[in-house]
């Protein structure tokens, strides 16, 4: 094969942004004429490999062990590289996860392979593929020529595809053999930490988003906020000058200082959109802005908008939230 998707299992399902990563490799498979396959691995991938197969792909192959259960990245890193010696893809291609982050220096180093981190899109000219990938807070972007080396690892930022741009097929299944060993296991799984604000949150699977900026005007009224992506059933995310003025963690911010998203719904409060939020969150499918600045620049972006106090504005709209349920 010449193009492997790893997948990302998220919820007994596919991460979000492996159905991007499908999306990309797609469009890059047709483009450069190359043929594909999804990979799917971990102790359990039965059901994640029921919602792969119903994605347009050469082949998908199923690899399990038990040993993935705990999610080391030592254990996922080499069920890859098991995979690539076996399968001698030229690309490896996924989305830029966290996990991702995590494991993928590791399969690079131990492959020799170049590693093309979070990019944005491609092109192929003359038979040969370019990637683009932001630097200095999107301020400039860099064409990335792989080397010769091989594979060349690929992972798509959040939002550089839409997730719904995947096309459906019914590619047949091959389960392939890994032999992992536990001895090579150096962290050990424990229940996810939860903390009332310092908790680890991926935004990037998130469906539903409320943001807030600035306009919050202080810590004490975070609850209105709070209520608000309660009754919406949505993450709490935010602007940096709220993390930098301390009334959220960093892991809640959204921007090029923090984390890229592409929910279904970002509900913008009180956030001017300066071009370092914008590149973390235009990717949303629907975006709706509450600001007192008519002028502010998030209303270039947002497909709704409401010129007011998101303070007078949010309570009324968990009110109308919470009567429709």
């Amino acid at each position: 094969m010449e193009i492997l998707i790893l997948a990302e299992e998220a919820n007994g399902g596919l991460h979000r942004m492996s159905r991007e990563a499908v999306a990309a490799a797609q469009a890059f498979a047709a483009d450069a004429g190359l043929d594909t396959a999804l990979l799917v691995l971990g102790a359990t991938p039965d059901a994640a490999a029921a919602e792969a197969a119903t994605l347009d792909v050469g082949e998908l192959l199923v690899a399990a062990d038990p040993l993935l259960a705990g999610g080391d990245s030592d254990l996922v890193a080499e069920a890859i590289c098991q995979v690539v010696a076996a399968e001698h893809p030229t690309y490896l291609v996924l989305g830029h996860t966290y996990r991702a982050r995590d494991i993928l220096p590791k399969v690079s180093a131990r492959l020799a392979a170049p590693l093309l981190a979070d990019v944005i899109a491609y092109e192929v000219s003359d038979g040969e593929p370019r990637f683009t990938k932001q630097l200095f807070n999107g301020r400039l972007a860099a064409t990335l020529a792989p080397a010769e080396a091989r594979p060349v690892i690929v992972t798509f930022q959040a939002a550089a595809y839409a997730a719904d741009a995947a096309a459906a097929g019914s590619p047949p299944r091959r389960d392939v053999a890994i032999t992992l060993d536990p001895a090579t296991a150096r962290c050990k799984a424990e229940p996810p930490l939860r903390e009332a604000e310092g908790e680890t949150v991926d935004l990037t699977g998130a469906d539903l988003i409320v943001s807030v900026g600035r306009g919050l005007g202080g810590e004490e009224n975070l609850p209105v906020i709070r209520e608000l992506a309660d009754a919406l059933g949505a993450e709490l995310a935010c602007s940096r000058p709220v993390v930098d003025a301390g009334w959220l963690p960093q892991t809640r911010q959204v921007g090029s200082s923090g984390q890229t998203v592409a929910p279904k719904l970002y509900l913008a409060l009180g956030i001017s959109g300066a071009a370092q939020h914008q590149v973390g969150m235009k990717g949303a499918a629907s975006i709706v802005a509450v600001n007192t600045d008519p002028e502010a620049p998030i209303f270039d972006i947002a497909d709704y908008g409401v010129v007011g106090d998101l303070l007078e504005v949010a309570p009324k709209l968990t009110e109308l939230l919470r009567a429709a349920q």
